[in-house]
């Protein structure tokens, strides 16, 4: 470009152009270029040792420590090291460069990345549904702390109910699953993560009864227990990038809702989940697609009984009293015309989502009525009387004067 403007062949201001730099530096190589020649247009630094280059001397000793003393250490756990017990103060690019240039690598071994690429929908809506909690500061400080339970349907990202609640609890979701239910239907499968709500822990496994033992049938939680009678298949999440269409769903929520409730001076909980259906119907006219599949996947709920669904179920043994003790709480069973006593049978107490206890043997309801308490005073204080009174000390024996041990005589 240079030869072409000496030549009278090219404008300073298109070989700038085509050069990519200013009409000014070009004048300036221009003239650098008549004084010196070609040689001009090189850097001046070239050829030179850079001003904050590392020495030799403290890239062998960093090359030595690696190998020996911190043998082992990760790259960045090495650096660290080398400046809080060797006083060298390098950044964790330039040991990473030193190690790889004498052929050290990191002993930490990283997975190699994976493909992942986007699931495709479910065709028909009801078909799955995905769960999850997400708790945050809905009211902004006006209010309450509150977790948002809620579910998104996987084919048309549709969210057929949610509810607030103080945290994220069984009952919480147990009321997400009646309410959908009740509008919709009963899906054909639920998407969880891995909480203990969903899924028994290992601890739990660990101390399995005898009982549950022979049974053969794995172990349940209170959530698991009512999708196995409801007939859904519960699925278990990995990562929370599987269920990534209801994490996006919390960050739509925590964008839209927060300023609604601030709009509308929702201040506690019981106004928000009043709140919270017109916003549902608002969400899914906006973001709602039209699903692969036209209809519906739901089952209908026609003539199910939800009250003895909807409820945490415990198993428990009569006692010889024919009472029921539940949680600090003592029932008395009345007879029946099945029964007369059921003392030492095996019931199930059903605890409903507003707090009332039903007993129930072989699937029949039991009349019951609150026990009388136990005489805890009296006991109290024959044991008292005990405690207060110390035993007599039993005097150690003596051997008789014709005994052995006094006849012998140590010489």
């Amino acid at each position: 470009m240079i030869s072409e403007m000496e030549r009278g062949e090219l404008g300073g201001r298109e070989a700038a152009a085509v050069l990519g730099i200013s009409l000014r530096h070009l004048r300036r190589m221009v003239a650098g270029y008549r004084k010196e020649g070609a040689a001009a247009l090189a850097h001046g630094n070239r050829g030179r040792k850079p001003v904050n280059t590392i020495g030799e001397e403290i890239r062998q000793r960093v090359t030595g420590l690696a190998g020996g003393t911190y043998a082992g250490c990760n790259q960045q756990h090495f650096t660290e090291l080398l400046a809080e017990r060797e006083g060298v103060h390098l950044c964790r690019s330039s040991v990473r460069n030193i190690l790889l240039e004498s052929g050290i690598r990191s002993p930490r071994r990283r997975r190699p990345p994976k493909h992942r690429s986007r699931r495709q929908r479910y065709p028909q809506e009801g078909m799955l549904l995905q769960t999850d909690a997400s708790p945050h500061d809905w009211l902004q400080g006006r209010g309450p702390r509150m977790s948002l339970i809620g579910a998104i349907d996987d084919a048309n990202g549709k969210a057929p109910h949610a509810l607030f609640r103080e945290q994220e609890d069984s009952q919480g979701y147990f009321l997400l699953m009646k309410g959908i239910v009740s509008r919709k239907g009963i899906p054909v499968g639920v998407y969880h993560d891995r909480h203990s709500i969903f899924e028994i822990s290992a601890h739990d496994r660990e101390h399995e009864t005898i009982r549950e033992q022979l049974s053969g049938k794995p172990m349940l939680t209170q959530f698991g227990r009512l999708m196995a009678e409801l007939g859904i298949t519960p699925i278990s999440a990995r990562s929370p990038q599987a269920k990534g269409r209801i994490e996006r769903l919390w960050g739509t929520f925590q964008d839209r809702l927060v300023s609604e409730l601030r709009l509308a001076g929702v201040s506690t909980m019981e106004e928000a989940n009043h709140f919270l259906p017109g916003f549902l119907d608002r969400y899914n006219a906006r973001f709602a697609v039209p699903p692969e599949q036209m209809g519906s996947a739901y089952r209908s709920a026609e003539g199910l009984d939800t009250e003895t669904l909807f409820c945490f179920k415990y198993d428990r043994v009569v006692g010889a009293d024919n009472v029921v003790r539940f949680i600090g709480q003592r029932l008395q069973i009345l007879p029946s015309p099945q029964r007369m006593s059921y003392a030492r049978c095996a019931v199930q107490v059903h605890v409903h989502l507003d707090g009332a206890l039903k007993v129930f043997f072989k699937g029949h309801y039991l009349d019951t009525r609150p026990a009388p308490p136990e005489a805890t005073r009296a006991r109290e204080q024959v044991t008292t009387a005990t405690t207060t009174t110390p035993p007599k000390k039993r005097a150690p024996p003596k051997p008789a004067p014709d005994h052995p041990w006094r006849r012998w005589v140590h010489r």
